[in-house]
């Protein structure tokens, strides 16, 4: 039984031959899902989605792959880097494409009003009258989008015509003034006329003013939204947060893994293995455990402020804790609780 499941079909070529040389430096270095996540740092979930095609890679988990297997990291990146554009030109592509269902299925729901057909008056000899002063009247007309739906004006006699108290002389066409039903038609018309405009232009500012920024959707289904920044443009490409924007945030979401973090503190509380991370790029530390088990935790305090991080899934050997913001590593201690009952924490 091969070891890998195939790959989705709808992958983009470039996607899928990053994928496939992913999964080529795993079973090069004889790596398990599980030996890979402890090794790296990522979650064993994070990497069975990577190596599967259903998630992109983050470039931190590309470099600690790369460092892992022996790989050389620039070419990796190289890679990496033609997968991510390939990867956000198929998200727009999709996205594109539903923008364009919505908006036909509005138009076919706006289909539903109709216009009324067309009628005329006719003499007994078959040819319309002939009247001075007189015309047939048309309903109103929606225009193109960002043309307001105009009525063309109704004809009216000569002044010389009119009586007082008496309406223009001359047979009056059908849906004019003074026909039964004319002016609930031309209402009709002209409402159908406003909604049809407010469509095109909703579906055209919907289609132009989402930005993906790194709100884009994941092939897992969640959508990671981006954050505000304290520090704005100064941060580097791929980091998202800095100082308390970064706080009860995930580290390898906000780009302030991979090659920005370092080990501050470690302990060891019986075979399990725990750390304070720190990013001095992102201005955060969160806490991590290696080698435990279900139902072990852990939990990193800075300040005032704790966030915590446990083992839920069978196994699992891994957990890190959100993010908290601080001056620096000394200013953060991690603490971990085992579901044995042990307990240690950092000095």
């Amino acid at each position: 039984m091969p070891r890998w499941k195939a790959l989705p079909d709808e992958l983009d070529p470039q996607v899928r031959e990053f994928a496939t040389q992913l999964r080529r430096l795993v079973d090069r270095g004889g790596l398990s899902v599980a030996a890979l996540s402890d090794r790296t740092g990522y979650s064993k979930t994070s990497w069975e989605r990577y190596l599967g095609g259903r998630l992109l890679a983050p470039k931190g988990a590309v470099v600690a792959l790369a460092e892992v297997t022996g790989a050389n990291p620039v070419h990796l990146t190289t890679m990496w880097e033609l997968a991510e554009r390939a990867w956000s030109r198929s998200e727009m592509r999709h996205d594109m494409t539903m923008e364009a269902i919505r908006v036909s299925q509005a138009r076919a729901a706006l289909g539903e009003f109709g216009a009324p057909p067309a009628t005329s008056t006719t003499t007994a000899g078959g040819k319309a009258p002939r009247r001075a002063g007189s015309a047939v009247a048309t309903p109103g007309i929606a225009g193109p989008a960002g043309v307001s739906p105009t009525i063309p004006p109704q004809p009216t006699a000569p002044d010389a015509n009119r009586r007082e108290g008496a309406g223009p002389r001359g047979p009056v066409a059908p849906g004019g003034i003074g026909a039964p039903g004319g002016g609930r038609r031309r209402l009709t018309m002209f409402l159908a006329g406003v909604v049809g405009v407010a469509v095109v232009v909703a579906a055209v500012f919907f289609l132009t003013g989402n930005d993906g920024g790194d709100g884009k959707k994941n092939r897992s289904g969640a959508t990671s939204s981006a954050p505000s920044t304290s520090a704005g443009s100064d941060l580097p490409a791929g980091v998202k947060c800095a100082g308390a924007g970064c706080t009860g945030k995930d580290a390898e979401a906000m780009g302030c893994s991979g090659d920005l973090v370092t080990t501050a503190k470690t302990a060891t509380v019986g075979a399990t293995t725990l750390e304070v991370r720190y990013s001095s790029t992102c201005g955060a530390a969160w806490g991590r455990i290696t080698g435990a088990a279900q139902g072990d935790s852990v939990r990193v305090t800075a300040d005032a402020t704790t966030k915590t991080g446990d083992i839920t899934a069978v196994g699992d050997t891994i957990a890190y804790t959100p993010m908290v913001a601080v001056r620096d590593a000394a200013q953060a201690k991690a603490c971990a609780t085992l579901a044995s009952g042990r307990t240690g924490c950092t000095s």
